[in-house]
C-alpha cells in the first residue's frame, strides 16, 4: 500500500462524522443486539428483554438526535456531510428523523401489548389428516393469548401446530428486531446524500415491512396475502428506482445529489435527466402510497397487523417524503417547469380518486386507508411549490398527519366482536360513543383532525399547504384540496354519527381495556393533535427554521 493510499484511507476515515450519525447508528446498534437476543436467549425470557431493550434503543437514539439539533442549532453552518458526502445531515433530516423516532416508540409499545381473550366456542383448526375440532380448556373456555401478531409465523394458517403454539404462550419476539431494521432505513432514508444509499436505504426498511405484514394472528391467509401483494410490487418500484438512478448516472456521470443538480443545470440536453427523474419519482411515489402508484395501500392496510399498519402510515410516509423532497429540491430544482405538470397530475388524482373511493367504504380500517392515500395528495401540495414556506408546510404536515394517523388506527385494536377480531366493519361501531365515551371521543378528534377541522392539526397543517402552494401559483391544487377536503368530511361524519347517534345493536363488539403500552401512545397522539391544533406555533417555527437543504 502507497503511501498516497494510505493518505486517502486517513482522510476518508476522518470524513464520518459519528457524532452525527450517532442517531442511526444506535438504532442499527440495537437491532444487531436484538437479533443475538432472538438467538441466543431463552424463549422465557425473550418477550420483556425485545420490549424493553428496543424502547430503550429508540430512547436514546432520539436523546442523541436531541443533542446533534442542538449542535445543529448553534452551528452557522446550513448542515454537514457524514460519510463522505452520502449521509447529509441538515435541517429537514433532523427534523423528519425526530418525527420518526417519536413515532417509532410508539409503534413499539403498541407491539408489546400482550392480552389474554377468552374464547368460549370450540376452534376449528386443519391438520394434515383432516380439519378437526378442539374442545375449550376444562374451565369452559380457551385463554389465548390474544396479540396482534400470530405465535408462530412458520406455521399453517389454522392448523392445530398455531393453536398449540398459541396455547402454550408462543410470542413473535422476531417483530422487534424486524421495526428496529426498518427504524434504521428509515432515518437513513430523507439523509442520503445520493441515490445507490438511498435504494440501500429504502430496501433496509422495506424488507423487514414485508415480513411484518404476513404475520397477523387474525385473518392470517388475508395477512400473507397482503404481504405477498406489498412485496411484489414493493420490487418493482425499487426495480424502477434502481433504473432512474442509473439514468441519472448515465445522465451526469454522479449519484451524488448535489453533482446531479449542478449538472443538470448546467446541461443543454436534458433528456435523460428527464428519464431519470421520472423513474426516481415513481419508485419514490409508490413509497408515500401515491395514486396510480398506491393500489397497494387499501389492501396492505387492511391485511397487516394493526400495529405494522399504523406505523406504516405514520412513520413511512415520513420517511419516503423525506427522500421525495431531497430529490426534487437537490437533484433536480432545474427542471421543475418539467416535473411540476406532473406531478400536479399525481397530487390531484390522489386527492380525488382516494377522496371518492373512500366515501363507498364500510370497513373503517379501508377507509383510514384510502384517508391515508388522500393526505398523501395533501402534502403533494405543498411539495410541488418548490420553496422554503413549502418545504416548511410539509414538514409540519407529515408530523402532524403521523401522530393522528398513528393514533386512529391504534384505537381500532381495542374494539373486538365475539370472536376476538376487531371490529372494522362501520355498522359494528353503532353506539360506541355512548358506551365508551373515551374511546368514541378520541377516534372522533382524529378523525376531525382527518377532515381539517379548527383547532386540529390537522386544520393547521392543510392552511400551511395551501398558504405554500398559493403563494407560488398553484390556487387551481388549492381549489381541489378544499374540495376534497369537503368531500372527506362526509365519511368522517358519518363514522362519528354511528358512534354517537346510532341505537347500539345486540351483537355490539367489546371495548377491551388495553395495558399502559396501548392506552400511552394513543393519548399521546390525541394530545398532540390537540395542542398541535391549538398552540402550532412551535413546531412551525421549527419546521421553519429547518427548511434549508445542503446542497
Amino acid at each position: 500500500m502507497t503511501s498516497s493510499s494510505i493518505t486517502t484511507l486517513a482522510m476518508d476515515s476522518q470524513s464520518i462524522d459519528f457524532f452525527r450519525l450517532s442517531p442511526m447508528l444506535i438504532v442499527f446498534g440495537v437491532a444487531v443486539t436484538s437479533v443475538l437476543v432472538e438467538a441466543f436467549v431463552a424463549r422465557a425470557l425473550r418477550y420483556r428483554l425485545q420490549l424493553w431493550l428496543s424502547l430503550a434503543g429508540l430512547a436514546a437514539g432520539f436523546v442523541a438526535l436531541v443533542a446533534v439539533a442542538r449542535v445543529h442549532a448553534n452551528s452557522t453552518e446550513v448542515g454537514r456531510a457524514a460519510m463522505s458526502g452520502a449521509v447529509i445531515i441538515d435541517g429537514p433530516t433532523l427534523f423528519l428523523q425526530g418525527t420518526i423516532l417519536l413515532i417509532s416508540l410508539a409503534a413499539v409499545s403498541f407491539m408489546g401489548e400482550r392480552r389474554l381473550d377468552r374464547v368460549w366456542a370450540p376452534v376449528e383448526v386443519q391438520s394434515a389428516a383432516a380439519t378437526r375440532t378442539l374442545l375449550p380448556t376444562s374451565s369452559g373456555d380457551a385463554e389465548l393469548p390474544a396479540d396482534a401478531f400470530t405465535p408462530s409465523a412458520a406455521t399453517v394458517p389454522g392448523s392445530a401446530d398455531e393453536l398449540v403454539s398459541a396455547r402454550a404462550g408462543a410470542i413473535t419476539t422476531e417483530v422487534f428486531p424486524l421495526t428496529l431494521l426498518a427504524v434504521g432505513g428509515m432515518l437513513l432514508f430523507p439523509a442520503c446524500g445520493d441515490l445507490l444509499t438511498m435504494f440501500i436505504a429504502l430496501e433496509v426498511f422495506s424488507l423487514p415491512l414485508y415480513l411484518m405484514c404476513g404475520i397477523a394472528r387474525r385473518r392470517r391467509l388475508l395477512s400473507q396475502e397482503a404481504a405477498l401483494k406489498y412485496f411484489l410490487l414493493g420490487a418493482f418500484s425499487s426495480a424502477i428506482f434502481l433504473f432512474g438512478a442509473s439514468f441519472a448516472y448515465g445522465a451526469t456521470g454522479s449519484l451524488s445529489l448535489g453533482a446531479i443538480g449542478a449538472a443538470v443545470t448546467a446541461q443543454s440536453d436534458v433528456t435523460l435527466a428527464l428519464i431519470a427523474v421520472a423513474l426516481l419519482g415513481v419508485g419514490l411515489l409508490f413509497k408515500v402510497g401515491a395514486v396510480p402508484f398506491g393500489s397497494w395501500v387499501p389492501d396492505v392496510y387492511q391485511g397487516a397487523p394493526t400495529p405494522v399498519t399504523a406505523f406504516m402510515a405514520s412513520a413511512t410516509k415520513v420517511a419516503a417524503f423525506g427522500a421525495l423532497l431531497r430529490v426534487l429540491y437537490i437533484g433536480f430544482p432545474a427542471l421543475q417547469d418539467k416535473w411540476e405538470p406532473a406531478l400536479w397530475t399525481v397530487a390531484i388524482a390522489t386527492m380525488v380518486v382516494a377522496t371518492l373511493m373512500a366515501v363507498t367504504q364500510s370497513d373503517i380500517k379501508r377507509m383510514f386507508a384510502y384517508s391515508s392515500v388522500s393526505h398523501v395528495g395533501f402534502i403533494l401540495v405543498g411539495v410541488v411549490a418548490l420553496s422554503r414556506s413549502g418545504l416548511a408546510a410539509t414538514l409540519f404536515y407529515v408530523a402532524a398527519y403521523a401522530l393522528s394517523a398513528f393514533g386512529a388506527f391504534a384505537i381500532i385494536s381495542v374494539v373486538r366482536d365475539s370472536t376476538g377480531r376487531e371490529a372494522t366493519d362501520l355498522s359494528a361501531w353503532a353506539g360506541i360513543g355512548r358506551r365508551n365515551p373515551l374511546v368514541g371521543s378520541m377516534l372522533s378528534l382524529f378523525l376531525l383532525a382527518f377532515a381539517g377541522i379548527p383547532l386540529t392539526s390537522g386544520f393547521i397543517a392543510k392552511f400551511a399547504v395551501f398558504g405554500a402552494a398559493g403563494g407560488a401559483g398553484g390556487w387551481a391544487l388549492v381549489m381541489v384540496g378544499v374540495i376534497c377536503s369537503a368531500i372527506a368530511a362526509y365519511f368522517y361524519v358519518r363514522a362519528i354519527v354511528a358512534m354517537f347517534f346510532t341505537e347500539p345493536t345486540a351483537e355490539s363488539p367489546d371495548i377491551v381495556k388495553p395495558s399502559p403500552l396501548t392506552t400511552v401512545p394513543i393519548a399521546l397522539c390525541a394530545a398532540g393533535t390537540v395542542v398541535l391544533g391549538i398552540f402550532p406555533q412551535p413546531l412551525l417555527d421549527l419546521a421553519n427554521s429547518a427548511a434549508v437543504f445542503l446542497p
